[in-house]
């Protein structure tokens, strides 16, 4: 039962799995790959410590068995992260099954994810419960095809730790509420063991009656206390005994076989009533290549093997394309267009450069398109026709994802008409607006206020995860260039501010870093200082309504680590952000 988990794990999660959970979360490949690569082993060390008692083994098999973990998740993926309902579906069931193994919250350890790979909490709290139950579905699906058992998860997992031991480091160990990495490494290999050689292990299936009795041995003074002359009847008896046995199992034996070749000459004869004549050869080939129920050979190891391997050479349909193809561009004031498109299949992407150079000619437009199998037809290509006179448009900015359309920039200018004309051009079947900031905010402002009611409330636990994750959840829409906290963000941090004081008067002082990013527009120094600015004037305004100074550090990160991308003004909205951090 000896296997790689994190090779189950990165089997599972392909490059397309990836690509697919960057763009639900607005983030880069490599990005995302980076925070698979960490939580994983992370999560491996917990069920390596659950599993480090009798308990705790127990525990861990019967939840990896049951009916909520998916054994078929690594086949499953794409498919359930290909809707929104899908993801979060997957990362709740995730998570719920995390808390139980672990026996902790794990938004501790996501936080920590967060923090060593640069990317938003919300993101590494979503994709932590994506992995664990992707690293659970796995362990399943092992376990049941190859008939393990609770005796043999210990021994299993003790060989994970030259895996994960290089992704690992003392402050993931402290957000899985364990001790320093050289305390785990030096003593979870001897709990294991230990638990291995006291668990359960399921007694073996009995052996056939005949077997049984072959391997029975009679001891030499079985009959020492019997008299020496009643010895020799004994003898007889229990010869007389053996030979009934055997009589009556070979005249079983004999009766079943017959009985067998009679059930099969009868299937044989209905078969061959029921075969139409015009396919006597067909027939013939089919029973020639039928072993019959009573050749033993054909139902050796080395048989299933070959007829296993025959299978496994046969071609696997492809899985269904699970992502919405995607076309932005914008166009700057000489009119120049810059695309980036994803497509499934290089005839589309031809088609869509051909259309391009015609229009534009060669060197008058950049285009970025990448062509993924993964990806559903770009029905939107059939109104490309329609889109080419837009895509000249000093100012435009435009966003098409599957059947949405997004409009900003002189795009959404009400007067020039590009909303109807589009909504006229794509047809009922696609959803077409244009972005707005002042929405975009009211609903930003309605989830916050929302959410941070649970935080205001006498009970509340004042865990710095949940802080930070509601605390996120609200825009502070800063005036363009400016860093001045605007009024329309100020009840917002009023609130934040009475539950970070909360928290304080129950002796659970949040520990905050106060981010600022901006998007990519301007210089990269100039969107720096202004980052930070903006930071220093929130942690201000908390401290000036009475949050402790020293539990809030402020920082500027200009426009690295984009949550969305800034080629609209929706993304450079998002891109535009103050972020709470947790800090140990």
């Amino acid at each position: 039962m000896s296997i790689n988990v994190i090779q189950l794990i990165q089997s599972a999660l392909t490059d397309g799995v990836v690509r697919q959970l960057a763009a639900r979360f607005g983030l880069p490949p490599d990005a995302t790959q980076k925070v698979l690569a960490t939580t994983g082993p992370a999560l491996v060390a917990g069920l390596m410590q659950k599993g480090a008692t009798l308990d705790g083994a127990r525990s861990l098999f019967a939840t990896i068995v049951s009916h909520e973990v998916n054994g078929h998740i690594a086949e499953q993926l794409p498919q359930l992260l290909g809707s929104t309902t899908g993801v979060s579906q997957l990362e709740g069931v995730g998570r719920q099954l995390l808390e139980r193994v672990l026996d902790r919250r794990v938004d501790t350890l996501s936080d920590e994810v967060a923090t060593q790979t640069g990317v938003p909490a919300h993101a590494t709290h979503a994709m932590t419960g994506i992995v664990g139950a992707t690293l659970l579905g796995v362990l399943k699906r092992h376990f049941l095809e190859g008939q393990g058992n609770v005796g043999q998860l210990p021994t299993l997992l003790s060989h994970q730790l030259p895996a994960i031991s290089p992704y690992l480091n003392d402050r993931l160990m402290a957000g899985l509420g364990l001790s320093g990495l050289g305390a785990f490494a030096g003593n979870i290999l001897s709990q294991l063991k230990a638990v291995s050689a006291h668990i359960d292990h399921p007694t073996p299936a009995a052996k056939p009656v005949a077997e049984a009795l072959s391997s029975i041995r009679v001891p030499a003074d079985a009959v020492v206390r019997e008299e020496r002359r009643s010895r020799k009847w004994v003898w007889w008896l229990l010869a007389a005994i053996a030979a009934v046995l055997a009589f009556l199992f070979l005249r079983g034996c004999h009766n079943e076989q017959r009985g067998e070749q009679s059930s099969e000459r009868s299937s044989a004869e209905a078969a061959a009533t029921a075969q139409p004549a015009s396919a006597p050869a067909e027939a013939s080939a089919a029973a020639a290549s039928t072993p019959a129920v009573s050749d033993v050979a054909a139902f050796t190891p080395a048989a299933v093997a070959a007829s296993a391997a025959s299978e496994a050479q046969q071609p696997a349909a492809a899985p269904a394309p699970t992502q919405d193809s995607q076309l932005s561009f914008t166009v700057d004031a000489a009119g120049k267009p810059t695309l980036t498109a994803t497509v499934d299949s290089e005839v589309e992407k031809t088609h869509l450069i051909d259309a391009l150079t015609k229009r534009f000619g060669a060197d008058h437009f950049v285009a970025n398109v990448t062509v993924d199998q993964d990806t559903k037809p770009a029905d939107w290509l059939v109104h490309l026709d329609g889109l080419l006179p837009l895509m000249a448009l000093p100012g435009a900015e435009v966003k098409v994802d599957g059947s949405h359309v997004e409009l900003s920039g002189s795009a959404a200018n009400a007067k020039l008409g590009w909303l109807d004309k589009l909504k006229s051009l794509f047809g009922a079947s696609y959803q077409i607006g244009s972005f707005n900031v002042e929405q975009a905010v009211a609903n930003a402002t309605e989830n916050f206020r929302g959410a941070i009611k649970g935080l205001l409330t006498p009970d509340s636990s004042c865990a710095v995860a949940d802080v930070v994750k509601v605390l996120n959840l609200q825009v502070i829409n800063f005036a363009s260039a400016g860093a001045r906290v605007p009024a329309s963000a100020l009840e917002d941090l009023n609130q934040s501010a009475q539950v970070l004081k909360a928290c304080v008067r129950n002796g659970k002082t949040a520990k905050l870093e106060v981010a600022g990013y901006s998007d990519n527009v301007g210089g990269a120094q100039a969107n720096l200082q202004l980052s930070k600015k903006r930071a220093e004037s929130v942690r201000a305004y908390l401290v000036k309504t009475g949050v402790p100074a020293d539990s809030l550090v402020a920082q500027g990160y200009g426009d690295a680590r984009p949550v969305a991308s800034n080629d609209t003004a929706s993304g450079r909205f998002a891109n535009r952000r103050i972020e709470f951090v947790a800090k140990q």
